[in-house]
């Protein structure tokens, strides 16, 4: 069995393309029209993982709600600096600022989605 992707429905189909595209580098696979939403199929850097965007046609006029049980995506980057960088010029920041998780080197940090979608950002150490 092999996992093939995580699905979340957005607001704002257009925020979303442009946040999974240029702030985590994700590419647009695949679209795929249904009765009632479009399905936008973005993969990773490496082909290895797909997040499922759905764009429903009647979308709440506040969005979708979290709820408690779904915590966040977690993406590894190589320099958590160049990334910060790269998110300012892009008009982002982050929830919570890069930090030394284990007290080895590792750190991470988490930015939020359009829809408030929590993204964790990783960067390890290698020895």
């Amino acid at each position: 069995m092999k996992f093939l992707h995580s699905m979340i429905r957005v607001k704002d189909i257009d925020a979303s393309l442009k946040f999974y595209t240029e702030v985590l580098n994700m590419k647009l696979d695949k679209k795929k029209r249904l009765d009632d939403c479009w399905l936008y199929f973005l993969t990773d850097e490496d082909n290895t993982a797909q997040i499922e965007l759905t764009y429903n046609d009647e979308t709440p006029e506040t969005g979708y709600e979290n709820g408690t049980c779904f915590g966040h995506f977690a993406f590894s980057v190589k320099s958590l600096s160049e990334f910060t960088e790269k998110i300012k010029n892009l008009g982002y920041e982050y929830l919570y600022e890069p930090f030394d998780l284990n007290g080895k080197g590792t750190k991470i940090a988490f930015i939020k989605d359009p829809d408030g979608n929590e993204i964790e950002l990783i960067e390890k150490v290698v020895w």
